[in-house]
């Protein structure tokens, strides 16, 4: 009974981990991963003297990239290990199981943990011995090394592609498809993009070139998907038409990285027609008065404005005579045009003062400051009159505040304000309140 015992104890199951990067030649009867598998399996049995098991779960990781952890196959493998059903973690060579050092030097670090051995098949390394390790830390760098240059060699592959003006994938634009790896402009899409540069000339206006091409029943590039759905298709909104019109693929050029080159492809838009464009674009942005006085000088507001749709309110200015007038104008009413929106655009003085407003009354309302004064009641440092003294001095010295304080104290009194018709609500946050009235009574510093 004694030797039955001993062999027990010496078993050491073993996991065959397996890895493709590509889903090329899954579907084939005989695979890269089944040739992994059997040359793995047939070292565990040549081990079984030394007491080597297979383990009957199969982890095969098919068209994953060794160069990250995120392989479901690999995560139940490290699962099991960690709950100590695995001994020898066998594959057949270390970059199946990770082609990045530092993502294998914690692999490693897990199995020392859990006293698990490594095994790569056709390199003969065993983590068990220091040299082993060495080895393996030293073949990792060469196989990261590699896969950079790799890396350097496609991208430097796909800038000289580029400078030739070749179409190097991704979705293709709205007027063109993808024929043989090239862009082959589609007729009828073309007939959208000339009518968005044509609208926009007339109009100056984003927005409403984005209405005028819904109101036709145009919509954006219909992308059909390998499962039968379909992306795209959509209405037009300001983003996209700023986009198309600021695409230089129109006039025939292929993009990289801010840089442009002389393309293959047909052009859709005359140049003349292209710089039309740009230099009203140029001029709307010189003329929207969001500058950078009005940045130094924010609507506090920001962020806490909701409309009846629980869309943003989102502030915005132009200048008119050398004035600035500031407003808050829906996120909706912004990317779908005014009139699809549910709220007017709101002048920010008057939001604001009605915000303030409405805080006064709250903020002189005996069950805030009875509440607000029992939040203070553990340090000891103010009695009830103090609070309603505080947060009455307030009230006087608001109108008095930087923009920046003013935001900064909204913070700590407000989580939200949704606006409608009717009027505003207004959610206080009741927990800091008290570090106001502390401040107004000098016991924090203002900055």
């Amino acid at each position: 009974m004694a030797k039955s015992k001993s062999k027990i104890k010496d078993i050491k199951r073993c996991a065959v981990y397996t890895r493709k990067s590509s889903e090329e030649g899954l579907e084939q009867e005989f695979n890269s991963l089944h040739a992994q598998r059997e040359a793995g399996e047939a070292y565990i049995t040549s081990q079984k003297q030394e007491g080597w098991i297979l383990v009957p779960d199969e982890y095969d990781d098919g068209g994953f990239s060794g160069g990250n952890m995120e392989r479901p196959a690999l995560q139940r493998l490290m699962k099991d290990v960690e709950a100590g059903k695995i001994d020898v973690v066998v594959v057949y060579k270390v970059d199946r199981l990770s082609r990045s050092l530092a993502d294998f030097a914690r692999l490693v670090e897990v199995f020392d943990k859990h006293q698990v051995s490594f095994v790569a098949v056709t390199q003969q390394f065993n983590t068990t011995s220091s040299m082993g390790r060495l080895t393996l830390n030293i073949l990792l760098s060469f196989a990261q090394f590699e896969r950079e240059v790799t890396g350097e060699r496609i991208r430097d592959k796909f800038l000289l592609s580029k400078k030739k003006g070749k179409w190097m994938g991704g979705t293709p634009p709205l007027g063109y498809d993808v024929v043989d790896r090239k862009l082959i402009p589609n007729e009828g899409e073309a007939v959208i993009i000339r009518e968005i540069f044509k609208t926009f000339i007339e109009t100056r206006s984003q927005i409403e070139t984005a209405e005028r091409m819904n109101d036709m029943g145009f919509r954006t590039k219909r992308l059909p998907r390998k499962d039968g759905k379909v992306a795209g298709s959509k209405k037009f909104t300001r983003t996209a038409i700023y986009k198309l019109l600021k695409s230089r693929l129109y006039i025939g050029e292929i993009g990289h990285k801010g840089e442009w080159y002389p393309g293959e492809h047909k052009a859709l838009i005359k140049l003349e027609v292209w710089a039309k464009v740009e230099a009203i674009l140029q001029g709307n942005s010189s003329n929207r008065q969001t500058d950078s006085r009005h940045r130094r000088s924010p609507s506090f507001l920001r962020g806490f404005l909701f409309g009846p749709e629980q869309e943003a309110l989102i502030p915005t200015a132009t200048r008119s005579k050398g004035k600035l007038h500031r407003y808050y104008v829906s996120s909706m009413a912004r990317k779908h045009g005014h009139k699809h929106s549910p709220l007017p655009t709101v002048p920010a003085k008057e939001i604001e003062f009605l915000v303030v407003e409405h805080l006064r009354d709250l903020l002189k309302q005996p069950e805030i400051i009875f509440t607000t004064w029992q939040m203070l009641t553990d340090q000891e440092t103010l009695n009830e009159d103090q609070v309603r003294e505080a947060l009455n001095d307030l009230s006087d010295i608001w109108n008095l505040l930087f923009p920046e304080e003013q935001r900064r104290l909204m913070k700590l009194l407000v989580s939200r304000i949704d606006v409608h018709q009717q009027g505003i609500s207004i959610r206080v946050n009741q927990e800091g309140i008290p570090t106001i009235t502390n401040e107004l009574q000098g016991e924090v510093t203002w900055p």
